[in-house]
């Protein structure tokens, strides 16, 4: 006969197994509601790095690069596209967005084009990857035909949509027609102290405005919006994107350890890793990629989205995540 302290072992028992089995199968529905994988942590270069994780450890690796004013989840429905054709989906926060950190207080908040591909880079050598395709739109586009450029030995294979957006300092000095600046107001407004503290304080709605403004005809509701917004709440987000635009306009200084990259992309280096382009309504006149085709001497292809914005992986993710299936053959 089971005496009192048995029976209170036993019932004790069954509370903490029930108890892991409610914990288990809310971690596993979790991981499953989440199109991106799993969120994670790691210390690489400068950084460390909040990413998702998604697919077989031993799958051919992706690299997904997202934009400003945009986030990881532009790429909620590419992961699971990818996922299922086998590939192992690693989807970073840039620095200044989400869960990326710096691992220093005293690290200067730099935007320019070099840090941001030298923090994938790190992020590759953390993960112990030795290459990848790497695929982006925006700063993420930037980032991916800089390490094409810089590293085309850690890379498969390249998607960048809008093309060769390698900044040159000295090009940019130079001022374009009046419809085209028209295009740029941000970047003006971002150079005056008048245009960071206004974007410190309106980060939500003027974010949204460029999202309506990049793509006009997408109509994406206040959810999806608000699942991007909380990475502009991260502490560096402000300091990061005054820094990559002014740096652009040569307002701001970059630092001098990445004078010899810089030196580097203001040749314009060709890209010679396997390459598809993606132009959309976003590009304009450039849409159909001849403006930068001559600078992709490696297998190469250039792709025109009609009727979709600039965020092309979100407004057309089947499109996007053809291109990396392709591109990765």
């Amino acid at each position: 006969m089971k005496t009192i302290y048995q029976k209170s072992a036993l019932l004790l028992s069954k509370i903490i197994l029930i108890a892991l089995l409610f914990f288990t199968a809310n971690q596993i529905s979790a991981q499953s509601e989440n199109p991106l994988g799993t969120l994670k942590q790691i210390n690489a270069g400068l950084l460390n790095v909040g990413y998702t994780e998604a697919g077989p450890a031993n799958g051919n690796v992706v690299i997904l690069l997202h934009g400003w004013p945009y986030d990881i989840h532009s790429y909620n429905e590419v992961v699971p596209v990818l996922v299922a054709k086998g590939y192992r989906v690693i989807t970073p926060y840039l620095r200044g967005f989400g869960t990326t950190r710096f691992l220093s207080d005293a690290t200067f908040r730099n935007g320019q084009q070099a840090a941001l591909a030298s923090d994938i880079i790190a992020l590759m050598d953390a993960l112990k990857i030795k290459k990848a395709t790497i695929g982006g739109f925006d700063w993420g586009a930037r980032t991916a035909v800089v390490m094409a450029a810089l590293w085309p030995e850690r890379l498969n294979g390249l998607v960048s949509v809008s093309g060769y957006l390698v900044v040159n300092l000295e090009a940019n000095l130079k001022p374009l027609n009046p419809q085209a600046e028209l295009g740029w107001w941000y970047q003006y407004y971002f150079a005056t102290e008048r245009g960071k503290i206004g974007y410190s304080q309106n980060t939500y709605e003027f974010n949204k405005l460029i999202w309506k403004i990049a793509s006009p005809l997408w109509n994406f509701d206040k959810a999806t919006y608000d699942q991007t917004a909380e990475s502009f709440n991260n502490p560096d987000h402000v300091a990061i994107v005054i820094h990559n635009y002014r740096w652009r306009q040569s307002l701001e200084a970059g630092e001098s350890k990445y004078d010899a990259l810089e030196k580097r992309l203001a040749e314009r280096p060709a890209i010679t890793v396997p390459t598809i382009t993606i132009g959309s309504d976003f590009d304009g006149a450039f849409a159909d990629g001849k403006a930068y085709a001559n600078k992709f001497t490696g297998k190469y292809e250039h792709r025109i989205l009609k009727g979709i914005g600039h965020n092309v992986p979100q407004e057309d993710p089947k499109s996007f995540a053809q291109a990396i299936i392709d591109v990765a053959k």
